[in-house]
């Protein structure tokens, strides 16, 4: 996929199709046509990202999203020659209290497409299957230190919630508010299950973050995403090193030119 032209924005611009939007404090955005051509986008990104990670430091650590959307984006990213994936180790951005091959589970299809091209020794679920979830996060955010040598995860994907959540930092839960922890717990279960989950400031310290937003459910959460309204858990994450891949539905409550 050509890469898009760039150019600045500010509120009172349209957002024009298939151009990068620079904001003044950082955040990228592209408004693409469809599903496909953003999972394409984003397979295409990640991978020069992480061919860029490796080059640099000898690995690259990339930290997957679940949800619906990210998993065709995936399948392609892993299909990709070009990046040395022995290099390459695979954790998560959250995960739901569940036992393992579970169909809630993230991991249950996480394993199948980077265990193609991953060496297991280098995936690496978040142990939501402990009797005690506070001390498995702790240990989580210990293995994150070491892989990462204490500079920050190479790459986050997020995802982007019809309430406005991302991870699985949700509106009104107290793991929103965590600082002292790199990965830490919901207090509550979301759609039945708790959730383990990276933090805020575990994600603002990443080297670079992609958003991944399709569908018209998102349309309000993405406006209020991209226009900063700190109101919902999405608009709280650090701008500066963030892209935004957005299909023209979720992109409908934007100006689009």
């Amino acid at each position: 996929m050509a890469q898009p032209a760039v150019s600045s924005w500010n509120d009172r611009d349209a957002i024009k199709m298939n151009a990068c939007h620079v904001f003044e404090d950082g955040l990228r955005l592209e408004v693409l046509q469809d599903v496909e051509e953003v999972a394409c986008r984003a397979a295409d990104w990640l991978a020069d990202r992480l061919i860029r990670l490796i080059e640099a430091n000898g690995f690259a650590v990339l930290a997957i999203s679940g949800g619906r959307s990210p998993w065709p984006m995936f399948r392609r990213l892993v299909l990709n020659e070009a990046i040395a994936w022995k290099d390459v180790h695979i954790v998560q951005v959250d995960e739901r209290v569940a036992p393992a091959g579970d169909v809630d589970r993230n991991w249950t299809i996480a394993s199948e497409v980077f265990g193609v091209v991953v060496p297991q020794h280098n995936l690496h679920p978040m142990p939501v299957e402990e009797e005690s979830l506070g001390l498995a996060a702790g240990l989580y955010a210990d293995l994150l230190d070491r892989l990462t040598e204490g500079n920050g995860i190479g790459i986050v994907h997020l995802g982007l919630g019809a309430d406005g959540h991302t991870a699985s930092l949700f509106p009104g839960d107290e793991v929103l508010h965590v600082q002292d922890r790199a990965v830490a717990v919901t207090n509550q279960p979301y759609m039945g299950r708790r959730r383990m989950t990276l933090t805020l400031p575990t994600i603002d310290c990443a080297q670079h973050v992609l958003w991944q937003v399709v569908g018209s459910d998102k349309s309000l959460m993405l406006k209020k995403l991209v226009h900063q309204d700190r109101s919902i858990p999405a608009a709280t994450v650090r701008r500066s090193a963030a892209m935004i891949l957005a299909d023209v539905a979720a992109a409908s409550e934007l100006e689009i030119a």
